[in-house]
């Protein structure tokens, strides 16, 4: 959106880009993370995406995924009206989920608190996200998934509507359901399973603090018959018009202190942050086991309200071999090169103006 046309040759391991607020540090992030999910991480609307007056906007990244690795180039392509490519070594996708997963990626915003404060909604966007990126089955599951749901909510609506009610045809998209709903729900249990105390493991590390941390999976169907719980909320749902019981309503509660109270009602500012902070390293570093292949990082305007021991300390995490190519942006120039003072991590510092950017 803030570009007509720019080249970057980045570092491979810390990238900083440092600018004015509004142009376009994030937009070029955005960019990264488009040619990763084939969507923007801020904007669901691809056409709103296009920089203004322009017909089109093309996103061009060449990788190397390791040492030995030949340059794998990926392309996302939108064009106003029409629908969006994605290539891979110039052969696009049958389809783009199948894009999916080949280059890792972790975001970390400042929209990120909507984890902590946001709908159950959110919360499983970031669940699905991080087993999706592992697992194709469970990404084309959970499409099916949804799917199936929608076309279920359209027959309780035609149910509504007509006022009439048909057991044999509902019973047959709670078939679907369950076949379809069961799995991803064993796979998110498993997930948090190994997921949970990487996240320990990195809030005690930001924290500083000895205080207990809990994620708890929340699922209407632990210890229930899932095909029984549907049928038994058949009056409900033709009255509502939608499927009020199934994995789709799953929820993660965050817990805090020894009476594990919830994070979003009594965590302070300060263990909210922390908290959301654990978990996108948590979601690296799970998703780095798991590929085998360390996920790109991408830190926006995280540190505004860190203080700079914490800067430094979370700086001299990613900057470690554990951890792979990182995007960092800030507004103060000063911040950035104190950060490095006396620090043999290998970085690029860029300056951020509108529709350029240099490497200092």
């Amino acid at each position: 959106k803030s570009y007509s046309e720019i080249e970057v040759e980045f570092s491979h391991n810390i990238n900083c880009l440092v600018g004015n607020n509004g142009v376009g540090k994030t937009n070029l992030l955005d960019a990264i993370y488009y040619l990763s999910f084939s969507k923007s991480y801020f904007n669901s609307l691809d056409n709103q995406n296009i920089k203004y007056n322009e017909p089109y906007f093309a996103i061009h990244g060449n990788y190397i995924f390791s040492e030995q690795s030949e340059i794998q180039q990926f392309s996302c392509i939108q064009k106003r009206g029409q629908s969006k490519q994605i290539k891979h070594n110039k052969k696009l996708y049958s389809r783009i989920s199948d894009h999916i997963g080949k280059i890792p990626l972790v975001m970390v915003s400042p929209y990120d608190h909507e984890l902590i404060q946001g709908g159950s909604e959110i919360r499983r966007k970031f669940l699905d996200g991080v087993i999706s990126q592992t697992d194709n089955l469970y990404l084309e599951q959970l499409l099916q998934y949804q799917k199936a749901l929608e076309q279920r909510n359209k027959l309780l609506k035609t149910f509504y509507e007509d006022r009439y009610f048909d057991e044999t045809i509902l019973s047959l998209w709670d078939e679907q359901l369950v076949r379809l709903g069961q799995p991803i729900y064993e796979k998110r249990k498993i997930f948090l399973e190994s997921f949970c105390p990487i996240f320990n493991s990195y809030y005690s590390m930001i924290s500083a603090i000895e205080e207990p941390v809990f994620i708890e999976y929340d699922s209407q169907i632990h210890n229930c018959n899932y095909a029984t719980l549907l049928r038994e909320t058949w009056t409900k749902d033709a009255y509502t018009q939608y499927t009020t019981i199934g994995i789709h309503k799953d929820d993660l509660n965050f817990k805090i202190g020894e009476e594990l109270f919830m994070v979003k009602k009594f965590g302070s500012q300060g263990q909210q942050k922390t908290f959301v902070l654990a978990l996108k390293l948590a979601q690296f570093e799970y998703i780095a086991k798991n590929k085998k292949l360390k996920p790109i990082l991408l830190l926006d305007d995280v540190f505004d309200k860190l203080d700079m021991v914490r800067v430094r300390q979370l700086i001299h995490l990613v900057g470690k071999e554990c951890f792979g190519q990182v995007f960092l942006t800030d507004t103060q120039q000063g911040r950035v090169e104190e950060i490095f003072t006396d620090s043999v991590i290998e970085h690029k510092i860029f300056t951020v103006e509108k529709d350029k950017i240099a490497v200092q």
